[in-house]
């Protein structure tokens, strides 16, 4: 990827560029995960004493798990309480894994090979909004680091890549209805709406993805998806609602059960800083770099918008910002002490594109920094995920 990256992302069709941007990204995350062997690095990470599969068993009846998700959130010595991924998720991640385990893929082979496919798309999405917002020559330079991106240390050993990957084709549809880059944009906003609506019902924190919506439009400066997104949106909302699970209840409820754990000695002082620190580790020092460049250039976009003059890199750092907005947003909540070297996955996704505003002179260099910081983590640190 690094010799031969930037040549092939510049050559390649466009539709064959999108599929080798999945399959270099599986390739890359599977690689790093297997480092550890299949049963240690990947079969046995969903299956631990407080990841999803653990819990699936109290789904055979799937409305009464869902009337009574709220009661087992709160640790409480005289009840059942859920493992604490799933108590700190809304339900929709654990029916994920639920949902597999009733098709005959149940296990964590199965959810680890589910989430390695999954998460690995997210890469495909991010060039299909990137061509839509900005241009087809801004996406193909930042392909190469899409694939080589730090993050997929953790997107193939945590449901947080997964997560990442709906948010981020909730994204690219909405691109499209944007930019009416699609024969029909009337459903891709539909379709975009939905898959938000179930972004928000896999992880809470995942809310402030509309951070990046908001930050999509107003790089396509247009509004027209909007009521098509929002009702599309409603469609989960609804569902779980009429089947007795209370987000909202959840939420405050989650709030007392994250303050009984770790929490509760883990100082605000202190993540509020480590927390960005943990961030470059996942997109890199070429995506700090870009991030560091993207700044400038959306603030220059945002100034030129009454005149409607305005830049595909002017573009694609009004999406970058809006990420880094909303990982600002995330770390002074208080809700994102540590962990977020997979919790932030799905935001993380949406800084590398800040890699295209990189030199095209030193291109391999930083490629060459992008899998150093990824080597170097997997094969020296031991992470909990």
């Amino acid at each position: 990827m690094v010799g031969y990256g930037p040549g092939l992302a510049a050559r390649l069709p466009w539709r064959g560029l999108v599929r080798a941007g999945w399959a270099g990204s599986l390739a890359w995350i599977s690689s790093l995960a297997l480092v550890d062997g299949w049963h240690r690095g990947v079969a046995t990470r969903l299956t631990t004493s407080y990841e999803y599969l653990q819990g699936i068993d109290r789904f055979r009846d799937i409305p009464a798990a869902l009337r009574d998700f709220t009661h087992s959130i709160v640790i409480s010595p005289d009840a059942y309480h859920w493992p604490a991924h799933i108590a700190g998720h809304p339900p929709a991640a654990v029916l994920t894994f639920v949902g597999l385990d009733r098709a005959g893929l149940g296990g964590g082979g199965w959810a680890a090979v589910f989430v390695l496919v999954a998460g690995s798309s997210g890469t495909a999405a991010v060039l299909v909004a990137l061509k839509a917002l900005a241009d087809e020559t801004t996406a193909r330079r930042a392909a190469p680091f899409l694939v080589l991106a730090p993050a997929a240390v953790w997107t193939g050993v945590s449901a947080d890549g997964y997560f990442a990957a709906v948010a981020a084709w909730a994204l690219a549809l909405l691109a499209l209805a944007a930019t009416r880059t699609v024969r029909s944009p009337a459903t891709a906003a539909l379709g975009s709406g939905l898959l938000f609506g179930l972004t928000c019902y896999l992880s809470y924190g995942l809310t402030l993805i509309v951070v990046v919506v908001a930050a999509v439009l107003l790089a396509a400066r247009t509004a027209r998806p909007l009521p098509l997104f929002l009702c599309g949106a409603l469609v989960v909302p609804a569902a779980f609602t009429l089947a007795g699970f209370d987000w909202w209840a959840a939420y405050r409820l989650l709030v007392v059960r994250y303050y009984q754990g770790a929490a509760a000695v883990r100082p605000y002082g202190y993540w509020i800083w480590a927390d960005p620190a943990c961030t470059v580790l996942l997109v890199g020092l070429a995506g700090a770099a870009g991030v560091a460049r993207a700044i400038p250039a959306a603030g220059a976009l945002v100034r030129r918008v009454r005149t409607g003059a305005s830049t595909a890199e002017g573009r694609l750092a009004v999406v970058v910002v809006g990420a880094l907005l909303a990982l600002v947003l995330a770390d002074l909540s208080g809700m994102s002490k540590a962990e977020t070297e997979r919790i932030w996955l799905p935001f993380a996704l949406w800084l590398l594109p800040g890699t295209a505003l990189l030199p095209a002179g030193g291109r391999r260099g930083w490629l060459t920094a992008q899998a150093l910081v990824a080597l170097l983590v997997n094969h020296l640190l031991l992470t909990g995920w």
